[in-house]
């Protein structure tokens, strides 16, 4: 049988015949037979826009893979910096590239000193750290101008090597200005995660020294926000690089789009919603208020994943060893039973709505001590490697300038009425 699908335009009678490559079809085949005829996609929920070969992503049986290793094993056995080297690069290091590696970024922490000391200045004293973190991320494109040559490679890895190695320093330099506490200078003793941490809770001691739990913790949750295929803020990473510009504006530009409560919130989402049930008695009548269409169940349910979020289940045994070295949160509880009654319960079963990767990342953040308004700002450093190898393998490929097509619904032509005879 063939790979290929046959579409008939009942208009003119004409049949064409389009093949199926990698689970798709190509539009400019079916454009080329049928001019001016647009597929109507809102959301592009149907639309594949790109080819990559970054991440694998099966919702309906709940498979992620970066490059081609399960998640689950990169979780286990990987760091988040060997994972940043696997997305970009496509290969797991050697022990030599991966000590090159390590350095590299490492050496790369530091920011300018006008950035430090005159930056932070221009925002209001209490500006939301993703607000700050935001506009930090695209003012390096004017402390690194060389970026702009997108065409030589060796200078893209450098850039790449900055954002990677810059944002997490960016990020605690826009809490700690949010807060009102002075900055705190990376340390290049420390690893990736621990050096975040003291950035972010050091006060007057020579070194901080994080928990090995919570720096474990906070390591393979950034492994696990690392990718996740073709997303809001992916996209849009996509979409502003393909004009050609440098990665530091087009990862500004997909900070921004994480930003948005509906894809970079819904962690935050969930402690509202947990905060809101307030008591374990209180479930029962809540479950009601979600049948009912009156509220909706945070945490659960996935755009793209109709199977159990593969993530979720490392993040729930990750919560478990944070609570035992912070203490159970009061909120555990309700989030516990909640999971229970959704994957027991046919009116959520049959609805796909098991937990996802949120449900329990806010509770062990919260438990951290970092804020909510700090959620959407530790989503962009995980988020940042995955970015970046999609930018990069845009570069490589050479893909045209996104340009997507629309229905027009508004009126036909009318002519100008000068204003007094309106």
């Amino acid at each position: 049988m063939s790979e290929s699908v046959t579409i008939t335009d009942n208009r003119t009678g004409e049949t064409i015949e389009i093949p199926i490559e990698n689970g798709g079809i190509s539009a400019k085949a079916f454009s080329k037979h049928m001019p001016g005829l647009w597929f109507y996609d809102p959301g592009f929920t149907a639309t594949a826009s790109t080819s990559s070969a970054i991440t694998y992503l099966d919702g309906g049986n709940g498979v992620l893979r970066y490059r081609g290793y399960p998640i689950e094993q990169l979780a286990e056995k990987s760091t988040f910096l060997e994972v940043c080297y696997l997305l970009i690069n496509g290969e797991l290091p050697s022990a030599t590239e991966m000590e090159t590696w390590r350095h590299d970024i490492t050496h790369h922490t530091f920011i300018h000193e006008n950035m430090r000391k005159r930056f932070t200045e221009g925002f209001h004293h209490d500006a939301h750290p993703m607000g700050m973190l935001t506009s930090a991320i695209a003012a390096l494109s004017t402390f690194y101008p060389e970026a702009k040559d997108i065409s030589d490679p060796e200078n893209r890895k450098k850039q790449i090597n900055r954002l990677i190695s810059k944002v997490p320093t960016l990020a605690a330099m826009a809490y700690r200005a949010s807060i009102g506490m002075p900055f705190v200078y990376p340390d290049n003793t420390l690893n990736y995660a621990e050096n975040f941490l003291s950035m972010m809770w050091r006060v007057a001691e020579p070194v901080y020294e994080a928990d090995p739990v919570l720096s474990k913790a906070l390591d393979t949750l950034l492994i696990l926000h690392a990718d996740h295929e073709q997303n809001c803020s992916t996209t849009t990473m996509r979409v502003v690089g393909s004009s050609h510009s440098d990665p530091y504006v087009s990862a500004a530009a997909a900070t921004s789009a994480l930003y948005g409560p509906r894809h970079g919130g819904a962690n935050e989402q969930v402690i509202h919603m947990l905060n809101e049930i307030g008591s374990y008695e209180n479930i029962p009548a809540f479950i009601e208020k979600v049948k009912q269409g009156d509220v909706r169940l945070m945490g659960f349910g996935h755009r793209v994943y109709k199977a159990y979020d593969p993530r979720a289940t490392i993040v729930k045994e990750q919560a478990d060893k944070v609570f035992a070295v912070t203490g159970r949160s009061p909120l555990l509880d309700i989030a516990l039973k909640l999971e229970e009654i959704a994957l027991e319960d046919d009116y959520f079963k049959s609805r796909n709505l098991y937990p996802n990767v949120d449900f329990y990342t806010g509770l062990i953040y919260q438990s951290m001590g970092i804020p909510m308004d700090m959620f959407t700002v530790m989503f962009t450093i995980g988020r940042m490697p995955g970015w970046l190898s999609h930018w990069e393998e845009l570069m490589v490929e050479e893909q045209r300038i996104a340009r997507p097509r629309q229905l027009y619904t508004g009126p036909d032509e009318r002519d100008y009425v000068d204003i007094a005879s309106r």
